[in-house]
């Protein structure tokens, strides 16, 4: 090749090359994104039937007419979380010396192609529970965009019921998350008889599905990254859309969740002007299943709206 047949092919990479590295987005300066506080709490057995059962809780009769978890208790999460704990009544296994809460710093943005949910917690002093060998923490969030409308009122225990693995009804047989409308009918107990697969397909096209995001984390290395969701159970995504990156500074974690705005089935896609319902839980001090703490239900938005996070664009 000649020499002037060189530097035009030089010129040509280089041209190429900046356009690509211009299209790319740069990294989100999450100093510069103001964030908000949660409190995710200890939850015990308490499952979507408990709260949907007057003689079990006094607020059963408020949720069926309507009225959603937070509009009675946040601003108890905590208090909540330290009374469960140790409660035999809700929690007949307690962890010795478990703490009942943990707070945690949540931020949300997006660009042109994605969105990034970042969170800060601080497990605190956490009892090695021998549950999860592998992970000592994981944290993860649920997403909806009003196809399950018990998730805008109940959050995660949209997908919580009395016979999941280790709950009331469950005991160790494993039963994953699941949503009320996947099950041909539901009792104190839970649901038991799954519907046809026809029926779930037409459901799950129709939006009636939750989207959930889970990072399992390891000091210095990389997260094990997961996505998947929620109908007639919990179900991993094969090659998961999300990516998250994670640090840990004395006990500090920080995780950047991303995944792009418009995913196409069997994701949710994300559009300015919409409510979309999100949960956050942490699991910590190896525990496993139900043994998490969890958030109320939250809201978000992109660019503006009345919602408790707000996912600005460049």
């Amino acid at each position: 090749m000649t020499s002037k047949r060189i530097k035009t092919a030089a010129l040509v990479w280089l041209a190429v090359w900046g356009c690509a590295a211009s299209a790319q987005a740069a990294p989100i300066d999450w100093s510069k994104v103001a964030g908000k506080s949660i409190t995710l709490f200890y939850p015990g057995q308490m499952s979507l039937e408990m709260l949907l059962t007057q003689s079990e809780h006094s607020g059963a009769s408020k949720f069926r007419e309507g009225k959603g978890c937070r509009g009675c208790h946040e601003g108890e999460e905590q208090s909540s979380g330290n009374l469960t704990v140790a409660d035999k009544s809700v929690e007949p296994t307690p962890i010795k010396d478990k703490p009942g809460f943990v707070t945690m710093n949540v931020k949300t943005a997006h660009d042109a192609e994605r969105l990034y949910v970042y969170v800060e917690f601080n497990p605190g002093s956490q009892p090695d529970a021998g549950m999860d060998k592998n992970f000592a923490t994981k944290v993860a969030l649920m997403l909806d965009d009003g196809g399950v409308a018990e998730a805008a009122r109940a959050g995660c225990w949209a997908a919580c019921h009395d016979n999941a693995t280790r709950m009331a009804s469950g005991g160790d047989k494993e039963t994953t998350k699941y949503l009320a409308r996947s099950r041909a009918s539901v009792t104190r107990q839970g649901g038991a008889d799954i519907k046809p697969a026809a029926e779930l397909d037409k459901i799950r096209t129709e939006g009636g599905f939750l989207e959930y995001w889970q990072a399992r984390l390891k000091p210095g290395a990389a997260p094990d990254v997961v996505d998947g969701d929620i109908l007639d159970k919990r179900a991993e995504h094969k090659t998961p859309m999300v990516v998250a990156e994670a640090a840990e500074n004395n006990g500090l974690w920080s995780v950047t969740f991303s995944r792009k705005l418009m995913a196409g089935a069997p994701y949710k896609d994300f559009a300015p002007g919409k409510t979309y319902t999100i949960g956050f839980s942490v699991h910590a001090g190896h525990t496993g299943h139900r043994f998490h703490y969890v958030s109320l239900e939250k809201t978000l938005m992109l660019d503006g709206g009345k919602a408790d996070f707000i996912a600005a664009g460049p």
